[in-house]
């Protein structure tokens, strides 16, 4: 299943390319919400909307737009999603939990401020149930599926509103964030997230886990995106407890302006010491992280090493110590009321509050402030700390067999920023090199100080953009050789973690990206008979009703290519593909005498989304 398009959906992944469109007369607010609408109509089969907006609801906002100036509303006509623990008027916020639902009465002051903005919500997002977890599969409306591979986590807790935007159907999403719930589940689907400053985003209207600590975060494609949103959605909401006045030229510690951080050269990146980096056994990751830091030193960063164990000290504090007895404040009445409403894990954890004293919270509080004065003796020597956003991944085999531990794992580097009050920004970082978790996605964090936003958000987009450079580079050389290689899109069988890819890294391929076609074909289930006894997909080029269908590029050394194209029997055979960037590669195509009695599968935009409907 790839994130680009596992699914014929709308696929708006960028703000800009759908303001142009607007503008040109292209697309209206009314066109996109009948898109989204057709595309919900076809199911659901990553779980990842707890409640769809209906057609008609989704109208209202588009109608809404009529007649107004596109260049005074920044969000004009761009779909979002909101996680099911923020509420929007009219629509059930549930929190992951049917018996605890409620509809309100009015909308969430952030989701206000977007719609305000021109935005059009879509619909409510999956989430591990009252936001506790960073795995994605502790909601009874079904475990939300991973947008590149359904056998892997989707992380948490706003999964849904991670996958959503992963498959393209929400140009950008709503999650929250308390311990990395909005920071895990982009780097499982390669999406920017950006974990802003405590209470410079309104979390009034939203369902509390850990108040004194939750955010409201975004997801997009990009760090512009995840911008252009964050710059519509801050502001001091009246009578907000929590509220507070965002100062991005005033960030502690220092008198820099954001703009001193549009570029990677030159600033100062604090990774974890050798000894304190931990990837438990996840080569995969641990070798993604470190080409990132040798990317990172190639534009020109300084990568310095700090020790980071105030940082990780802080972080066993979130569950080991009395902050979980705020879950059990916020969620007390309900769970006295309806303890068997509660996801089991959820209520472990959250049971697991009442062992707390206020003796042991004043202690905690005590201690929390120690780590403080010690974390902050790093910043002397550094701009921003960068680790993995996540150490490793897993899946759902491991989750099942031990939850609490391996969604443990996924919050190493995560758990320690909200209590430290710091921003961070999660961002992609290609994908895990050989190893167990190869090719999957892989993500990288800059974490900054309170009021550090705009900062983070520039040394995003400078590390996309450097990232874009690199990859316009490859795309310059030759597609049919590329310095010793030659591009192949695999479409089925071949594809990572599929029962051929060995066939490919047997003869020293590597993973270049995941993409899609041009929309000019179509895919069928072979049968398994006539496809050498292996289930595979037939992907055939059409001169009409042709849609975009999910690929991996692989690159194949030259001296190899010869003996992989040999292996290929019929009725498959290697052709040219064009992918949707306008690019050609080399790519499995199937004769059109095999589809006689073959099940056309093309509205599920991909091979592995049409085997995850089947489970």
């Amino acid at each position: 299943m790839n994130a680009l398009t596992p699914d014929s959906v709308p696929n708006y992944r960028s703000i800009a390319v759908l303001r142009a469109r607007y503008a040109a007369g292209e697309l209206t607010p009314r066109s996109l919400v009948e898109a989204v609408a057709a595309h919900f109509d076809k199911g659901d089969p990553h779980h990842a909307w707890i409640r769809p907006l209906t057609r008609e609801e989704m109208m209202r906002y588009a109608d809404a737009l009529a007649g107004r100036d596109i260049d005074a509303l920044p969000l004009f006509g761009v779909p979002f999603a909101i996680k099911d623990n923020i509420d929007l008027a009219g629509v059930p916020t549930t929190a992951g939990c049917p018996e605890y639902a409620y509809t309100p009465s009015r909308t969430a002051p952030v989701v206000d401020r977007l719609i305000e903005a021109g935005a059009i919500p879509i619909g409510k997002t999956n989430l591990d149930q009252f936001a506790t977890g960073l795995s994605g599969q502790r909601s009874p409306y079904g475990a939300c599926r991973n947008a590149f591979d359904p056998r892997y986590a989707s992380g948490g807790s706003s999964s849904g509103s991670a996958v959503a935007v992963a498959l393209g159907v929400a140009a950008f999403s709503l999650g929250t964030d308390t311990a990395g719930s909005g920071r895990v589940p982009a780097a499982f689907h390669g999406l920017v997230g950006l974990k802003p400053t405590k209470g410079v985003l309104s979390t009034v209207g939203v369902v509390p886990a850990c108040r004194s600590l939750d955010c409201v975060s975004v997801f997009a494609h990009s760090a512009q995106d995840a911008r252009t949103v964050f710059d519509a959605a801050w502001g001091v909401t009246p009578n907000d407890p929590y509220a507070r006045a965002w100062q991005p030229l005033l960030a502690a510690g220092t008198n820099a302006s954001a703009e001193q951080f549009d570029a990677l050269a030159g600033v100062r990146f604090g990774t974890p010491r050798a000894d304190q980096l931990e990837f438990f056994g996840d080569t995969s990751y641990r070798g993604a992280y470190e080409a990132a830091l040798t990317r990172l030193r190639a534009a020109g960063a300084h990568v310095v090493e700090i020790d980071f164990s105030a940082y990780l000290a802080t972080a066993r504090l979130l569950y080991e110590g009395p902050w979980v007895a705020e879950r059990l404040a916020a969620l007390r009445e309900f769970f006295d009321r309806k303890p068997d409403a509660v996801h089991p894990t959820v209520r472990e954890i959250v049971r697991g509050g009442a062992r707390f004293s206020a003796a042991d919270t004043f202690a905690a509080f005590d201690r929390l402030a120690s780590l403080r004065v010690q974390a902050e003796h790093v910043w002397d020597s550094i701009d921003v700390i960068v680790t993995p956003t996540s150490a490793t991944t897993a899946t759902l085999d491991e989750l099942e067999a031990d939850p609490i531990g391996v969604n443990a794992r996924f919050g190493y580097y995560t758990n320690f920023v909200n209590l430290l009050d710091l921003s961070a920004i999660a961002v992609p970082a290609g994908r895990g090199v050989p190893g167990p978790h190869a090719g999957l996605p892989f993500g990288i964090t800059f974490i900054g100080r309170a009021h550090d936003d705009a900062k983070l958000l520039g040394l995003a987009e400078a590390w996309t953009e450097e990232g874009r450079s690199a990859k316009a580079a490859r795309d310059e050389r030759s597609i049919g050789t590329c310095s010793g290689f030659v591009r192949v899109a695999v479409v089925g069988a071949h594809l990572s973690g599929e029962p051929l890819n060995w066939q490919l890294m047997q003869r020293g391929a590597r993973l270049v990206e995941s993409a899609v076609t041009a929309p000019a074909y179509r895919l069928y289930a072979l049968d398994a008979a006539t496809a050498g006894g292996i289930e595979k997909p037939g992907l055939v080029r059409v001169r009409e009703g042709g849609e975009a269908i999910a690929v991996e590029v692989w690159e194949i050394p030259v001296a190899a290519y010869g003996g992989f194209v040999a292996g290929i029997g019929a009725p498959l055979g290697i052709g040219t593909v064009s992918l949707a960037d306008g690019t050609r590669v080399q790519g499995f195509l199937c004769e059109s005498v095999a589809l006689d009695g073959a099940q056309d599968i093309t509205r599920f935009g991909g091979w592995r989304a049409y085997r995850a409907s089947l489970r």
